[in-house]
């Protein structure tokens, strides 16, 4: 129950400042509880920024937010060597993402060299500079954000690293309800909602090691291999969901298990997920979307036909 309440006080605290959004932050959530990444794509000005940052407030966490541009280099991301003239040594200079929360924003401004920079941080939760390797904190998870229809001066993701992605979000415009609420909380520049932390990192890795004591039937697991296979045959798929993208969804089914209080997946945990977790990870024959051809379409295609699995009590 400790864990459960140290979610609770963390989506309570996020939804201060990120309203009417409670599905996204789930989802958020989920991601920090399986060690996985995480990236929004949105609009601009739908709350990208200020949900990342509101995680980072949360958590009594270190924090870094890297605002990526062109002239970003890969040493500013992982760090660098300099040679000290006083010892006669070289010196390590950490670079921003030795940090415990990343926020990569605008992900897909940087060149691809510098986007690859990322690739062994997010795999293996480590860095490589000069032949010596460096542990990065723990928790440690990267939050990048994306502009979908600011094309210019961008760079699109290669697929090697979206699939490192545990999931992709948007963020949706809100309800008017929501958008009142906004409003009314940002009358001028100053009025800015100021987050406390709500739990430490020791709390939150705790919860992370919960992951594995997560019960899923083979059935749920077969049911994951349906979908997941079915993407691969899917018309106007050219690459389906690999391997990788069965066990981030079965990661992710047990992480929201552990969010709704449960230590045993659901077949609808799984269902839920998947439009989260998979279309990032697929290729389409028509990659502009046209006659619903999008990767989400598919998925929600393939979850409709693929028949739910009936766990017994």
């Amino acid at each position: 129950m400790a864990k459960l309440q140290c979610l609770e006080a963390i989506k309570e605290n996020i939804k201060k400042v990120v309203v009417g959004k409670d599905d996204v932050i789930d989802m958020l959530l989920v991601s920090l509880i399986c060690s996985g990444h995480i990236i929004i794509e949105d609009l601009p000005g739908l709350g990208k920024t200020t949900l990342a940052s509101a995680l980072a407030s949360s958590l009594g966490c270190d924090f870094q937010r890297i605002q990526f541009t062109p002239d970003v280099l890969p040493s500013d991301i992982t760090g660098f060597n300099i040679f000290d003239i006083n010892t006669g040594k070289k010196v390590f200079n950490k670079g921003s993402v030795h940090s415990q929360i990343v926020l990569a924003d605008e992900i897909n401004r940087a060149s691809p060299k510098t986007q690859s920079a990322l690739l062994e941080a997010m795999q293996e939760r480590q860095v490589t500079v000069d032949g010596v390797t460096y542990e990065l904190p723990k928790p440690f998870m990267i939050l990048a954000t994306e502009n979908p229809v600011d094309t210019a001066g961008t760079y699109p993701l290669p697929e090697a690293q979206l699939d490192r992605f545990l999931m992709r979000i948007n963020m949706g415009y809100p309800s008017f309800e929501a958008e009142l609420d906004i409003l009314k909380q940002n009358r001028s520049v100053t009025s800015e909602i100021k987050l406390n932390p709500v739990a430490s990192a020791e709390e939150i890795i705790k919860i992370q090691e919960a992951l594995e004591l997560v019960y899923i039937a083979d059935d749920v697991l077969k049911y994951i291999i349906e979908i997941t296979s079915a993407t691969r045959e899917y018309d106007g798929v050219i690459m389906g969901v690999s391997p990788r993208g069965s066990i981030a969804l079965t990661q992710a089914a047990c992480g929201l298990a552990i969010l709704r209080g449960r230590n045993f997946v659901l077949p609808d945990d799984v269902k839920h997920l998947a439009p989260y977790v998979l279309p990032h990870r697929m290729i389409m024959k028509n990659r502009s979307g046209a006659k619903g051809t999008t990767a989400l379409d598919a998925v929600n295609n393939i979850l409709e036909m693929v028949r739910v699995p009936k766990i017994k009590d």
